[in-house]
């Protein structure tokens, strides 16, 4: 399988650069993994609804570069469906067993994502209600994606 992880921004602090590197090494047991940094762009204090829309624009059209249309497509939103880790695992399993060889996990930046990546998306999953910072999320996905494959594989795991 492979999993690609395609973000709006980069992962400036060395202690978020050095927990990726931890999970991709892990991951790489079970799946091929890449990462994708897009750039993001700089939002204005009070900035209006038309300017956030542009600016959500600009970034989801540099994800969609990255959004295979073989792939199936994740995209990481407050109001997705949320599993706990053992049904994330479960649909890691079962895509997978349909003939999904590559995911697309897709992290939006500031603002989220755009309403063409939205609509591009297969599935859109909720991680929690909580805003999380675009780096800590990255670290997030990439530990519940690890975590998913020791369920797949019936390995321990700490809980």
């Amino acid at each position: 399988m492979k999993i690609t992880i395609a973000a709006v921004g980069k992962l400036k602090e060395p202690f978020y650069r050095a927990a990726a590197a931890e999970f991709e090494k892990r991951i790489g047991r079970y799946a091929k993994l890449s990462l994708i940094e897009t750039a993001d762009e700089k939002t204005p204090d009070g900035a209006g609804e038309g300017e956030i829309a542009q600016i959500k624009n600009k970034e989801g059209t540099r994800l969609q570069k990255y959004l295979d249309p073989k792939a199936y497509v994740i995209a990481l939103v407050i109001n997705g469906t949320m599993y706990d880790s053992v049904q994330f695992a479960d649909k890691l399993h079962r895509l997978g067993v349909e003939g999904k060889s590559h995911i697309i996990f897709v992290i939006g930046g500031s603002l989220g994502l755009s309403d063409a990546v939205l609509k591009r998306a297969d599935l859109q999953v909720s991680f929690s209600k909580m805003t999380f910072p675009h780096q800590l999320m990255r670290i997030l996905l990439l530990e519940q994606i690890y975590r998913g494959f020791r369920i797949i594989n019936h390995e321990p795991y700490h809980k």
